[in-house]
């Protein structure tokens, strides 16, 4: 007897090119393409959560708003293990979005995350979505390690960046991944966007205009001359993204994805979480690209939603 097959979503990690994960499945959804199964790393496993648990069109709104004071506000900078701790991050996450547990969920979920003492990929299956969220998302020298059941959790992309393994365990017959590692971005913060974050700065009181300048000196290329020596986050995204490629290609090399979505945003550097209007556009314009092909492979899809 035939069966609809059961559509897995592998979300990728990419840092701030994650938003456009929440275009793809917005225009998914209004294709009628509706993932029964999702698998999230890093960024991926925070849309992924905020997906699964209802809230993705008031996540979008939201983050569509974020200006680049907005992003700096919300980061709790620290020493200790990352320069980020994420817990000022989660914790607006948690006090403004529903926070299920992932085995109450309609759809199966599952986040990647990297166990910091063996290098083991863990899957996380169960407890709160955003939980589950936050231990796939500490980015080696950005975001600081996060304890779950004892045991310190790195960021999934380190073993496994778009995880359509994952989808296959949970059932999935057909995979569609979105693949953020495709494209390397050489600056973490280029020209435009450190202007940006120089006029924020400037344009508020409560900021020591000194600290800033070391902090941006330290952190930030000075120009976007080839050239110039990179700063801190440069040579830290540099290398975060080009070891997230490398293992990539090999995964998916062993485990295809029948659909691979390349959201093309190769100017994005790593925080630039405050333009999260032209990713999420460029998320929806990919699947209105491959609408045909991705309906193909899906057959018969689900009643679309009205736009």
């Amino acid at each position: 007897m035939n069966h609809e097959p059961v559509i897995g979503l592998a979300l990728g990690s990419g840092s701030a090119r994650g938003w456009a994960h929440i275009g793809v499945i917005q225009e998914l959804e209004k294709l009628g393409v509706r993932p029964q199964v999702v698998a999230g790393t890093s960024i991926g496993a925070l849309v992924g959560a905020v997906y699964v648990s209802g809230q993705l069109d008031e996540f979008a709104e939201w983050v569509e708003a974020l200006t680049m004071r907005d992003v700096f506000g919300l980061l709790d900078f620290s020493l200790a293990g990352g320069m980020v701790k994420g817990e000022k991050l989660f914790g607006f996450f948690r006090d403004k979005h529903r926070n299920p547990n992932i085995e109450d969920l309609e759809k199966k979920f599952v986040t990647i995350a990297t166990e910091m003492k063996s290098g083991r990929e863990v899957w996380i299956r169960r407890g709160p979505v955003l939980r589950a969220a936050r231990a796939s998302c500490a980015l080696p020298g950005v975001f600081s390690p996060v304890q779950v059941e004892d045991r310190w959790m790195l960021d999934g992309g380190l073993v496994n960046p778009v995880p359509v393994s994952a989808c296959r365990a949970l059932g999935a017959d057909i995979v569609i991944a979105v693949n953020l590692n495709a494209q390397l971005v050489g600056a973490h913060m280029p020209r435009h966007s450190r202007d940006a974050a120089e006029q924020e700065a400037g344009s508020n009181d409560k900021v020591d205009h000194g600290l800033w300048q070391k902090l941006a000196d330290y952190v930030f290329s000075p120009s976007d001359d080839p050239a110039a020596e990179p700063g801190l986050l440069d040579v830290v995204s540099a290398s975060i993204n080009i070891m997230q490629d490398r293992i990539t290609r090999s995964r998916m090399a062993g485990d295809p994805a029948e659909i691979s979505l390349v959201p093309q945003l190769e100017d994005f550097a790593l925080m630039d979480f405050h333009r999260a209007h032209e990713a999420i556009a460029e998320g929806r314009a990919l699947v209105q690209r491959r609408s045909e092909e991705i309906l193909a492979w899906v057959g018969q899809p689900a009643k679309p939603v009205e736009a």
